[in-house]
């Protein structure tokens, strides 16, 4: 049975040869729940190699909540989180669906829970910033690949969506191979 990704091996995916079917994949918020159990975020990416994908997305918080020193993480998730709840009470689009705020905030509310509550294995919370997530892909053997103009210039018109919140900047945007 399956319970994290780092429960899957490679076989169990069933994956047929690169000449007979392309194989992306995109994680979205969930390697970082890896960092609390030694060693399953290099077993996961050497999951991800092992299939050969054509393309590798990954989609993560820019923030440092990975830290022991207990009030260094609390002070970083304090800004990090407090940005968070401004941009939802901003944004149109949640203003007008009091249901989606409400599970935003939900789900915010139990990641600061598990970041200020939590120690060692379950503590699962563990964003990190760019630059470590960086050499992590380089030294597991993922090459940064620039993104097109066109979608920088969507990621630009979506960041000018955010003008409000000073703490939102376009710092790298890149994909995997």
């Amino acid at each position: 049975m399956v319970h994290t990704s780092a429960d899957l091996e490679a076989s169990m995916l069933n994956i047929r040869p690169s000449n007979v079917e392309a194989v992306a994949v995109n994680s979205v918020f969930e390697l970082h729940r890896l960092f609390s159990t030694p060693g399953a975020i290099e077993k996961v990416l050497d999951i991800i190699k092992q299939i050969q994908p054509k393309i590798v997305t990954i989609a993560e918080q820019e923030a440092n909540h990975n830290r022991s020193d207990f009030m260094n993480r609390i002070n970083k998730a304090w800004l990090y989180y407090s940005t968070m709840f401004d941009v939802l009470e901003n944004s149109e689009s949640t203003q007008t669906n009091n249901l989606n705020l409400e599970m935003a905030e939900q789900y915010l509310g139990r990641e600061i829970y598990n970041l200020v509550a939590c120690e060692g294995t379950k503590r699962v919370v563990r964003h990190q910033t760019l630059g470590p997530w960086r050499v992590r892909l380089n030294s597991a053997g993922f090459n940064l690949v620039p993104l097109g103009s066109f979608t920088l210039t969507q990621l630009a018109m979506l960041l000018d969506m955010f003008s409000n919140v000073e703490e939102y900047r376009l710092i790298s945007v890149a994909s995997l191979l």
